[in-house]
C-alpha cells in the first residue's frame, strides 16, 4: 500500500471507547491525586511523562508506517484521529509516572515510560493474522524500574487516601471498583479475567497460609487497598495484552494468581508486576509457538496435497494411454501380454527360448 493512502484504523470503536474512557480514569485520578488526595511525586512530572510518551509513539509509529510502507495511524482523520492514537500513549505515561515512585530521580520515570512505549514495538506476537504486542506496556515499565533500580519502589498505597478521613478513605476505592466495573463489563469484556485473578489471589494466599505459615487475614486484607483495586480494574485487564475468549481470560487471570503466589512464597517483592510480566511472556511464547505448528502443519498439507495430486495425474495419463491403444489393463497389475493380434488374424511369434544344442551322431 502506498504510504499516502489512508492506514486502516489502529483499534475498533469499542476498543477506542475503552481507551477514551481509561484516559479519561485516570487523568481524573491524577488531578484529584495533586489536589486532594496526597500524591507524593512532583505536579510536573505528570507532564513531562506525557510529552516524552507523546513523541516517542509518534516517532515509532512514523518509523514503523515507512518501513511496512504504509501511512502512519496518527494521520487521515485530524486532530480526533492523532488523540485516539495517543490514548494507550497517554495512559501508560500517567500509570507509570503514579504507580512508581523514584524520590527526586526524574530520568528512571522516564526511562519507565520510554521502556512502556517501546515494548509495543519490540515484543510482539502473531496472533489472528497480525504482530501484536503482548507485554502490558505500563506493567512493563515499572517492573524494569524495580529490577534495574533496587532503591526504587512502587507508590506508597496510602497516598491515595492520606488526606481523607472520616470514612472517605473507602470512597476512593468504592468509586475506583464502580467505575472499573462498568467499564470492563460493558467495553473491554474483562469480567471473566477479574473473576479469576480475584478468586485466584484469595486462594493462593490460603494455600501460602496453610503451606508456610503465613497470616492468611494479612494477605487477604491486600485486596482492600486502593493499590489492589487499581491493579484489578484497570492494569491486568488491559485489552490489547489478554485473551479474549472466556477459558483464555481465566486462564490468564489464574495464571497471574498463581505465579503471585510463587514469587511471595520466594521471598520476591512487588510480586503483581513481575508476575502479570512473566503471564504476559508466557502467553508470547505460546503464541508464537502455535503459529510455528500451523505453519508447520500448512506446508505439510500443502506438500501431502501436491503428491497426491502428482499421483492422480500419472494415474489419468497412463489410462488415457492404454485407452489410445485399445488397452485395458491397471498399470497397477501384471503387464499385458506381448501380443495383441485378434484370433485367426495373425500368427504370434513364438517367445524366445535359449536355442537347443545339437549332438553329433556317430556311426
Amino acid at each position: 500500500m502506498s504510504p499516502s493512502q489512508t492506514a486502516n484504523p489502529r483499534h475498533s470503536t469499542k476498543v477506542v471507547t475503552a481507551l477514551r474512557r481509561f484516559a479519561i480514569s485516570i487523568s481524573v485520578l491524577n488531578v484529584f491525586g495533586y489536589t486532594v488526595l496526597g500524591f507524593e511525586q512532583p505536579w510536573t512530572w505528570p507532564f513531562i511523562a506525557l510529552a516524552v510518551a507523546y513523541a516517542l509513539e509518534i516517532a515509532l509509529e512514523a518509523i514503523g508506517a515507512r518501513a511496512e510502507g504504509r501511512a502512519p495511524r496518527f494521520k487521515g482523520n485530524g486532530f480526533k484521529g492523532l488523540a485516539e492514537f495517543l490514548l494507550p500513549a497517554h495512559i501508560t505515561a500517567l500509570a507509570v509516572n503514579m504507580l512508581s515512585y523514584v524520590n527526586d530521580v526524574i530520568w528512571v520515570m522516564l526511562f519507565g515510560v520510554i521502556v512502556a512505549v517501546g515494548t509495543k514495538w519490540v515484543l510482539r506476537a502473531p496472533l489472528k493474522g497480525r504482530m501484536r504486542h503482548v507485554m502490558n506496556p505500563s506493567n512493563f515499565g515499572i517492573a524494569v524500574i524495580l529490577l534495574l533500580f533496587p532503591w526504587a519502589s512502587i507508590a506508597p498505597p496510602y497516598q491515595f487516601t492520606e488526606y481523607l478521613d472520616g470514612g472517605f478513605d473507602w470512597l476512593v476505592p468504592a468509586i475506583i471498583i464502580t467505575l472499573g466495573t462498568m467499564l470492563n463489563a460493558k467495553l473491554t469484556e474483562r469480567m471473566w479475567l477479574i473473576l479469576a485473578w480475584v478468586g485466584g489471589f484469595a486462594l493462593q494466599a490460603v494455600v501460602r497460609g496453610l503451606m508456610f505459615g503465613t497470616s492468611i487475614p494479612a494477605a487477604l486484607a491486600m485486596m482492600t487497598g486502593v493499590a489492589f483495586v487499581l491493579f484489578t480494574n484497570y492494569m491486568i485487564t488491559d485489552p490489547g495484552t489478554t485473551p479474549s475468549s472466556k477459558w483464555g481470560q481465566i486462564a490468564f487471570g489464574g495464571g497471574v494468581a498463581a505465579m503471585y503466589g510463587v514469587l511471595t512464597a520466594m521471598s520476591v517483592a512487588y510480586g503483581l508486576f513481575f508476575a502479570t510480566a512473566l503471564v504476559c511472556a508466557i502467553r508470547g511464547a505460546f503464541l508464537w509457538t502455535a503459529d510455528i505448528v500451523a505453519k508447520r502443519r500448512a506446508e505439510e498439507a500443502l506438500a501431502l496435497a501436491a503428491v497426491e495430486q502428482t499421483v492422480e495425474q500419472n494415474v489419468e495419463k497412463t489410462v488415457d494411454r492404454d485407452g489410445a491403444t485399445g488397452r485395458t489393463t491397471d498399470p497397477n497389475t501384471e503387464p499385458a501380454p506381448a501380443c495383441d493380434c485378434p484370433a485367426d488374424a495373425c500368427a504370434c511369434p513364438p517367445a524366445a527360448s535359449e536355442p537347443t544344442r545339437k549332438v553329433p551322431v556317430t556311426a
